[in-house]
C-alpha cells in the first residue's frame, strides 16, 4: 500500500478481523482508485489467496474479469475454478523452501515473494519498493538481502510464466502530494497525544485495536525527552 501511495495513486487499506477470539481467518483489503474513491468495495479485481480455508469465499468475491493469485505448491480444487476469473498459480512455498533456511524465515519470505509477483502483475515500481525496504530495515541491513531476493524471485516468476501487467494495473499519478497516509486508528492516536493524554490502558486480547500501538509509538516519538528518556 505504501508503494502505491508513493506512486501518487490514492489508496487505503483495512485489516478485516472476525469479531471473536476463535482465531478465524483475517484479511487485508487495499483499494486504489485514480478518482480518490478508496472506501471498501464488495468485490475485488485481484485476490491474493493464501489461506486454503477461505479459497471458496475469496474466489466468490472476485469480480468477473478479475484475477486470483494462489500458492500452487498444492493443487487447487477444480470445483472452485471460474471461467470468468484468471487463476495465477505460483509455487510460493516450494520456492521459499528451496531458497531460504528455517521454517519461520520461509513463511515470512513467502509473503515477501508474492509482493514481488504483485509488483510485476500490477506494475508497481520496484524502485519505490526498494526505497521502502531501505527505510524499514535501515537499522537491520542484514535483512535487506533476503527481502530483495524474495521480491526478485516473485517478480521474475511472473515475467517468465504470465502475461503482465494485468488489466487492473497501476500507473504513476500526482494525486497524493499534499496527503499523508494513515488509518483511523492512527489519526485517533495522534489526536489523543495532541489532546494531552498521558496514560493508555486496554484489554490485551487478540485481535486488539492498533490504536494503542499507534499511541505508544507516537508517545515514544513525541513525548520523550532525548536526554532523560
Amino acid at each position: 500500500m505504501q508503494a502505491i501511495f508513493r506512486m501518487g495513486v490514492p489508496v487505503s487499506g483495512k485489516n478485516i478481523f472476525p469479531s471473536n477470539i476463535q482465531g478465524l481467518p483475517t484479511w487485508y483489503e487495499i483499494r486504489a482508485n485514480k478518482r480518490g474513491h478508496t472506501s471498501r468495495s464488495p468485490h475485488f479485481d485481484v485476490i491474493v489467496a493464501m489461506n486454503p480455508k477461505t479459497y471458496e469465499q475469496d474466489i466468490a468475491g472476485t469480480r468477473p474479469g478479475g484475477s486470483v493469485l494462489y500458492d500452487s505448491s498444492w493443487p487447487l480444487d477444480e470445483a472452485l475454478l471460474r471461467d470468468d476469473v484468471s487463476f495465477l498459480g505460483i509455487p510460493l512455498a516450494q520456492m521459499c523452501v528451496e531458497s531460504f533456511r528455517g521454517s519461520r524465515k520461509r513463511t515470512l519470505m513467502k509473503n515477501i515473494t508474492y509482493v514481488g509477483a504483485l509488483a510485476a502483475l500490477l506494475a508497481i515500481d520496484l524502485d519505490v519498493i526498494d526505497e521502502i525496504l531501505k527505510e524499514k530495515f535501515s537499522s537491520k541491513p542484514h535483512l535487506m538481502d533476503s527481502n530483495n531476493s524474495a521480491i526478485k524471485m516473485g517478480h521474475d516468476y511472473v515475467l517468465e510464466h504470465f502475461d503482465y501487467p494485468l488489466p487492473a494495473r497501476l500507473e504513476r499519478m500526482e494525486a497524493t502530494g499534499d496527503s499523508v497516509l494513515m488509518n483511523g486508528n492512527m489519526a485517533a492516536a495522534l489526536g489523543c497525544v495532541y489532546a494531552g493524554a498521558t496514560v493508555g490502558a486496554w484489554y490485551p486480547i487478540t485481535p486488539s485495536s492498533s490504536l494503542m500501538d499507534e499511541f505508544v509509538a507516537l508517545c515514544n516519538q513525541l513525548r520523550k525527552d532525548p536526554e532523560t528518556g
